[in-house]
């Protein structure tokens, strides 16, 4: 395996590096801030990434000798040779994050279910912890069904026509009321203002029974 030690994350070139979903910081030592670079661990760290769409919280990786012994490491833990790392499940079901683990190779596995995270290593085969107790709420898909924009909502689009043209009925039976006490040359606009607010109700009718049918076809369709 292609490795390179380097005593501070900082002096990791930044064209050397090739995990675009991680960075040198997140691999480092979280004590002493040196980092192994373990190009195959890496790879199978981003491949997982990947396969499971979204992102993984690295609470460990890379373990410098002194800080393995501080934090109560095992001797020879893999994460001295930076072949390990510790990926917290607070987004992620244990499950199904140890299942596509395993498809692109990991091979040691240790679950922390009380510290809310699983050890995965690049070997050898071996398994250690307590089970994840099941989620009273399983976690949805990463990518969930679009709902229509409430603006988009054929809905909202037949209530705002029927509102309006309601709005607008009832403004021209205003205006009748007060052309009918007006002067006598503007009388003549009166029949047309009734035409108008017959037409009017005639919009709302069609809003209201736009609005009827798009609930009714989004409830046939799911969408509510």
């Amino acid at each position: 395996m292609t490795t390179r030690f380097y005593h501070h994350w900082r002096d990791v070139p930044k064209d050397s590096w090739r995990w675009p979903n991680f960075s040198p910081a997140e691999i480092a030592c979280r004590g002493t801030g040196a980092i192994l670079i373990v190009e195959a661990a890496l790879d199978q760290l981003q491949a997982l990434r990947s396969r499971l769409g979204k992102p993984l919280i690295v609470n460990s990786a890379y373990r410098s000798p002194e800080h393995n012994r501080r934090v109560g490491g095992a001797k020879h833990s893999k994460h001295l040779e930076g072949a390990a790392f510790d990926i917290s499940m607070a987004n992620h079901d244990p499950a199904s994050f140890e299942k596509a683990a395993r498809a692109v190779g990991f091979l040691g596995f240790g679950t922390y279910p009380r510290s809310g995270f699983m050890h995965i290593d690049l070997g050898p085969t071996r398994r250690w912890g307590e089970p994840f107790p099941a989620r009273a709420i399983p976690f949805a898909g990463d990518q969930p069904p679009a709902r229509e924009h409430l603006a988009d909502s054929r809905t909202m689009k037949g209530s705002g026509a029927a509102g309006i043209a309601t709005v607008g009925a009832a403004g021209i039976e205003i205006a009748q009321d007060t052309l009918s006490d007006a002067q006598s040359a503007i009388q003549p606009l009166i029949p047309y203002l009734d035409t108008l607010r017959w037409a009017f109700i005639a919009l709302a009718l069609a809003g209201i029974g736009l609005t009827v049918w798009a609930r009714l076809d989004d409830w046939n369709r799911g969408r509510r």
